[in-house]
């Protein structure tokens, strides 16, 4: 079991709301892999240390608390560079202390959660394009191990030759999922062929994507309440009164702030079924006060990914867990163009109009 320290480097002008917000969503992170936070802080800088990211002297305070509480893991709420992560390890190597970023938690979860072989591949290969980089240590390691013959020979020779293993591995894994992608292409290009309507579900993690596509097509996917609990791509079918046209609901991994570029690429293979979809449907947990920040979140994604210009449907959903008298019309003004839906996938209110505004699609 993960007992882990937890730190976040922040901006000075960060608001204490954000600074909140940052830690709360860090610590259900560590919550979901089935870690239990023993200390949290943060440290604020104008810019982070080139070689350990945050400060020695708050750095050594960490390792110091560490050994009281028995802690086992240092958790970084950043990503880090190989160097910065490598140098940190050392510090804290003798404590038994291991050392992860932000990003290096969020692949623990996607390991942990995936099922299909294409997201265990597409998790492989993003934490190899994370984690490769630190070979730069153990060739350290290695060149001490070597008794210094010529200075570096042995630690460089060993850390070419991990170099070379893992991009071969890489390449190997890329080649799989190219297979993967275009058997998807085909089976996208059968359905266009048929005629099928494809609907895309997005949004941040825990919105309840997966609650919504159970209760529109009555399939049993796996909900719980923890960040990334869907990674596979799972397709139901949605039934429409008086509707000739065979209408398919895609889920597929959510999204969080602060997911690097490469990291969200890993995934493109699963994420073309939502991006290629004729409609999305962007589920948003109105019971969370930050849902305005998930959906520039979730949009800054998609423009990423290309895909902003799609039409999209907003559904705003848990309103069974609002106060009874929660105004919804500056909602529905701020978001009329995105046809605004109020729903309950607990309860169920709301799902028939939004089957109204999905037919107008067709």
């Amino acid at each position: 079991m993960l007992k882990a320290l937890l730190i976040d480097l922040l901006p000075l002008e960060i608001s204490k709301e954000d600074a909140k917000s940052r830690m709360l969503e860090a610590e259900s992170l560590i919550h979901t892999y089935g870690g239990l936070v023993l200390l949290k802080t943060y440290q604020k800088k104008i810019a982070p240390i080139y070689k350990t990211y945050l400060g020695t002297g708050k750095l050594n305070e960490l390792k110091e608390e560490g050994i009281k509480l028995g802690a086992n893991i240092l958790i970084i709420n950043n990503e880090l560079k190989p160097i910065q992560t490598y140098n940190i390890s050392e510090m804290f190597r003798k404590a038994n202390i291991q050392v992860w970023d932000r990003i290096d938690l969020i692949l623990k979860i996607f390991q942990k959660h995936a099922k299909t072989k294409e997201a265990l591949l597409e998790i492989e290969l993003a934490s190899l394009k994370h984690m490769g980089p630190r070979i730069y240590g153990m060739g350290m390691i290695l060149s001490r191990q070597g008794g210094g013959i010529g200075g570096r020979g042995i630690g460089e020779t060993n850390t070419e030759i991990m170099k070379r293993h893992i991009a071969e591995h890489i390449k190997k894994i890329e080649k799989n999922l190219e297979k993967s992608r275009n058997n998807r292409v085909l089976h996208r290009e059968n359905r266009k062929r048929k005629n099928f309507f494809n609907i895309g579900l997005i949004g941040y993690t825990n919105a309840g994507k997966s609650s919504l596509l159970n209760a529109l097509t009555k399939k049993d996917v796996y909900i719980a309440d923890k960040l990334f609990a869907t990674l596979d791509t799972k397709v139901g079918k949605l039934f429409l009164p008086n509707v000739s046209r065979e209408v398919l609901i895609t889920d597929t991994i959510g999204f969080i702030q602060d997911l690097p570029p490469d990291l969200i690429k890993s995934f493109q293979s699963t994420l073309d079924e939502t991006i290629e979809a004729d409609l999305l449907i962007h589920v948003i947990d109105l019971n969370d006060y930050r849902w305005e920040k998930k959906i520039n979140t979730v949009n800054e994604i998609l423009g990423n990914l290309h895909a902003i210009s799609k039409p999209i449907i907003y559904v705003f959903n848990k309103t069974d867990l609002l106060p009874s008298d929660f105004d919804f019309n500056p909602i529905k003004e701020k978001y009329q163009r995105f046809h605004p839906c109020f729903v309950s996938t607990h309860t169920f209110n709301g799902l028939g109009q939004l089957k109204e505004i999905i037919k107008s699609y067709l």
